[in-house]
């Protein structure tokens, strides 16, 4: 299978040989309008269940590989629960797919899981909120169309779920996509350095909604900034047992595996984070220093990572004062087998490397690992001011606006870590939606192969093929 290629030209170096000549905006921009001679952009609405498609079930029992047997049938279990929740945790599917639909040959570094719930709000290192993209885990340069269909796709699918029409939801993806290819045009016409630099504020998101809402969730998001971090996590996740503050277990989402009270558990333990810390700055050192480890447990996250190892360790400071990280383990992406290896041999570092160039700010704990076992991790902050959209309560309104955030964001992610924004703003043009109206068509076609396939899934486990929990 042919992999995704870059047709763009490297930009020359400093060293470069004077013969070499750097292309011009304008010259970016019409290498752009001519991909539109091999690859129409009314080609990216047509999804028709590509011939010899791969049996789904047997894709997601593949991806099952790895992962701690026990902690599969909730992964399945979550996934039943809606089309939606099938799409979250199925993006090796998609990826398999969108490796047999059209590309312009345009990498950028992409998200590689572009759904609605892995965006939202966090706190930057200066505390300020912004919305932007909070998941990496399968981050790879790619081509950037990938992340766009993913996105719409799951705009329609969570339209459905909220009862909404299809015309309402297609509208919504429509919208997506313009806000893409706007914005993509606004950031290829400026400075690297201002790209960097940009972000979506709180505000900026909260004035783009209707006057109704702006109140409601200005005040949601001012709580959750003020009520949000490891010292609210405390109480919720940790208490005293024999004078010692523990991770309280949680059976089957939050638990101490046996390992914890192994004779090495403390060597291993010893050796995860030194690897850690050499990951980080050296300011960054000097911080996480001044705490010490406590207590380790394993914490079921999300739907796609189920099963994968996924630790929470709290620490302290001398003044008690917590600290939770999370440590989250990082396999090869579901688009490395499409777009080609990473660059990093380490997938904690590819997802960090990703993140930093995706992302306007990151959080200060980033970092990653190697345990003694050879798996690989990577390591944020639990939580650390983190908003997540509240999606089954949004009406068409409050998801067409949610939708065009996100699009504007994903085009500032795309322009940020790539040099071709003009190149991709040529090809898309700056006023005509012949894009946008494709990625309509494109939403709503693979809507419906995401519900055939959650209803695979369903036969799968009716048949026992597939064995879900209901402890989700």
């Amino acid at each position: 299978m042919e992999r995704a290629r870059h047709i763009a030209e490297p930009t020359p170096s400093l060293g470069a040989s004077p013969a070499v000549r750097v292309l011009s905006p304008d010259e970016w921009i019409a290498a752009g309008k001519a991909l539109r001679e091999k690859i129409p952009r009314e080609q990216h609405g047509r999804w028709n269940g590509v011939k010899g498609r791969p049996d789904p079930i047997d894709l997601l029992q593949k991806s099952d590989i790895g992962r701690m047997k026990k902690l599969v049938p909730i992964r399945y279990g979550r996934m039943l629960q809606s089309p939606f929740a099938f799409y979250r945790g199925s993006a090796g599917i998609m990826a398999s797919d969108l490796a047999r639909t059209p590309v312009t040959g345009l990498n950028v570094q992409a998200c590689g899981d572009c759904h609605l719930l892995n965006f939202g709000g966090f706190a930057t290192p200066e505390r300020s909120i912004i919305f932007d993209i909070n998941d990496f885990d399968e981050t790879l340069p790619g081509p950037w169309e990938w992340d766009v269909k993913r996105m719409v796709a799951s705009i329609t699918l969570a339209a459905r779920s909220n009862g909404l029409s299809d015309a309402q939801g297609r509208d919504c993806a429509v919208n997506c996509a313009r806000m893409y290819r706007e914005h993509m045009h606004k950031f290829s016409r400026m400075d690297p350095l201002r790209i960097w630099y940009e972000e979506t504020s709180a505000a900026d998101f909260i004035e783009s909604l209707p006057k109704a809402l702006q109140k409601r969730v200005k005040k949601r998001i001012e709580k959750t900034a003020t009520h949000s971090g490891s010292e609210f996590d405390l109480p919720k996740l940790a208490g005293s047992v024999g004078g010692r503050t523990r991770i309280t277990d949680q059976p089957p989402l939050i638990f101490h595996p046996e390992i914890t009270s192994t004779a090495g558990a403390t060597t291993i333990l010893d050796e995860l984070f030194r690897n850690y810390r050499e990951s980080l700055p050296d300011d960054r050192r000097t911080l996480l220093d001044r705490y010490r480890l406590v207590d380790v447990a394993i914490k079921v996250v999300g739907v796609g990572s189920v099963g994968r190892r996924c630790w929470i360790a709290l620490l302290m400071s001398k003044g008690n004062e917590p600290l939770f990280l999370q440590f989250k383990e990082a396999v090869k992406s579901v688009l490395e087998l499409y777009a080609g290896k990473s660059i990093y041999d380490h997938h904690g570092q590819r997802v960090v490397m990703g993140q930093r160039l995706m992302q306007p700010a990151s959080d200060i704990f980033l970092g990653w690992t190697t345990a003694p076992n050879g798996r690989h991790f990577y390591v944020r902050q639990l939580h650390d001011a983190k908003i997540k959209p509240l999606l089954e309560t949004f009406n068409a309104e409050m998801l067409d606006v949610y939708a065009q955030a996100c699009g504007w964001v994903l085009a500032r992610a795309h322009a940020k870590a790539s040099e071709i924004s003009a190149t991709i703003s040529g090809y898309l043009g700056s006023s005509n939606d012949t894009f946008d109206a494709a990625m309509g068509k494109f939403a709503l076609a693979y809507a419906d192969q995401a519900e055939r396939d959650h209803a695979a899934l369903r036969t799968a486990v009716r048949k026992g093929r597939i064995v879900a929990s209901e402890q989700t």
